[in-house]
């Protein structure tokens, strides 16, 4: 699933297909069952990068969650993220810059929230957004978006070169799947407070964010830090995805329980001792 997710050097978006389920043949019953089992695996794979980190490895990873409204990432960050234990995990969704933000460069806030050692540090969206809707709704200059996708790709080499593994996934959800979400949560009064009228606003801009999107994997997507394209229109599937991935990368990183820092026998006669 990995190898088929990762974005080639011959990207195109349009390629996915966002109602798509590549490297898995079964269905919404089975996806779930396969998530089901893939949980205890991930959280041992986490409490090991924790328990790692006590005894000195300055290790983390970084989960980039980027996709359009309604894509699903509250939905990976429950089903997913959320099996693991919450101590292990530092979680951070990056709105409007604050006052204070602006004066700074637009990686300043971004550093200040990388995961601790022995963390899995998610981004629901991202320093991304600085070059997504600030190219679509001209935000910032042309000049001064082109200026950002090098920044990025140097920032996150940084990052990789520190010890923090760097897993970055968009989520590919379809316009017509987007406007059933949307609607079915105009329709149930629990999801009210999850609806935006701005999101319809954006839509308008579909293509545009299309064509963002693709030349951010596009320019962005290194060795140390590639882009992951998960089709999104099953929300079953996209879970499933990125816990793959995820597990995946703890596992590249071949983890193991920390040896004992004292003489085990003696502290279990002592204990029987006491």
């Amino acid at each position: 699933m990995r190898r088929l997710l990762m974005a080639g050097p011959d990207f195109s978006l349009a390629a996915v297909d966002p109602p798509s389920t590549p490297g898995f043949d079964g269905g919404k019953k089975e996806g779930a069952a396969a998530l089901a089992a893939g949980a205890d695996v991930l959280s041992s794979l986490q409490e090991k990068l924790f328990a790692e980190s006590r005894a000195g490895r300055e290790i983390a990873v970084l989960l980039v969650l980027q996709g359009m409204d309604t894509s699903g990432k509250g939905g990976i960050l429950r089903h997913v993220v959320g099996l693991v234990d919450p101590q292990g995990v530092q979680h951070h969704a990056f709105k409007a810059p604050t006052e204070e933000e602006q004066h700074h460069d637009f990686l300043w806030r971004v550093r200040r929230r990388l995961p601790e050692p022995g963390v899995i540090g998610v981004f629901d969206r991202s320093h991304y957004e600085d070059v997504l809707i600030h190219r679509v709704r001209g935000l910032s200059a042309p000049d001064e978006v082109e200026k950002r996708y090098p920044a990025i790709r140097s920032f996150e080499e940084e990052i990789a070169t520190s010890g923090t593994r760097v897993l970055k996934v968009m989520l590919h959800i379809s316009k017509d799947e987007q406007k059933a979400r949307l609607a079915e949560r105009l329709e149930r009064k629990d999801k009210y407070w999850k609806y935006s009228p701005g999101d319809v606003d954006e839509r308008a801009y579909w293509e545009q964010y299309q064509e963002a999107y693709e030349a951010v994997v596009e320019r962005t997507s290194t060795p140390d830090a590639p882009w992951y394209v998960v089709p999104a229109d099953r929300k079953w599937y996209a879970r499933l995805a990125v816990q793959q991935l995820l597990t995946a990368t703890l596992e590249d990183m071949q983890l193991s329980w920390p040896r004992a820092t004292f003489d085990v026998e003696a502290e279990k006669r002592r204990l029987a001792a006491s």
